[in-house]
């Protein structure tokens, strides 16, 4: 009894100094739905790596995100995302394709400058659905800092639509 005691406690001790991507804990990021831009303009981001976002609103029906930092795996999916103003009310307004991008160390803490990570450009269709699932390699010393936002933008880089209710 008293030598499994001394294990347990050594086994604990051990897990305290081990490092969590060692252990194995999961270190994805959740954002619970995709919301449209509500303040055309408004820029996520520090420095170079600022993005500003569409020069109209855009609203969404829904979508989620996961992002893992350790792995390089991003994953998005929108729904129903159309542009909330203007003559083309309802629509994508001819947007045909998006990509997620993370902006990593929004307040630029360590380095001054945001760093982005994109996924490749993916179709939108009509409806305003588009979904992505892969890896986009190594990510940054950047992408470790709590501060992450997702972004969904167009191929000319404006943002139309973010990773809200985020999880951790």
């Amino acid at each position: 009894m008293r030598a499994g005691t001394l294990v347990l406690a050594l086994h604990l001790a051990l897990m305290a100094l081990t490092p969590a991507a060692v252990m194995g804990v999961d270190r994805t990021v959740h954002w619970l739905t995709i919301r449209g831009v509500i303040v055309p303009g408004s820029v996520v981001g520090t420095g170079t790596g600022a993005v500003a976002a569409d020069g109209f609103p855009w609203a969404t029906t829904g979508g989620l995100a996961f992002v893992n930092p350790g792995s390089g795996t991003i994953k998005f999916e929108v729904s129903g995302l159309a542009l909330a103003a203007g003559n083309s009310i309802g629509t994508t307004g001819g947007l045909s394709s998006v990509r997620g991008t993370l902006v990593c160390d929004t307040d630029g803490s360590l380095t001054g400058n945001s760093v982005l990570v994109d996924t490749p450009l993916v179709a939108l269709n009509a409806q305003g659905k588009a979904m992505f699932h892969g890896n986009a390699g190594a990510f940054p010393p950047e992408c470790s800092e709590p501060d992450l936002a997702l972004l969904i933008r167009t191929a000319g880089g404006t943002w139309v639509a973010y990773g809200a209710v985020r999880r951790p």
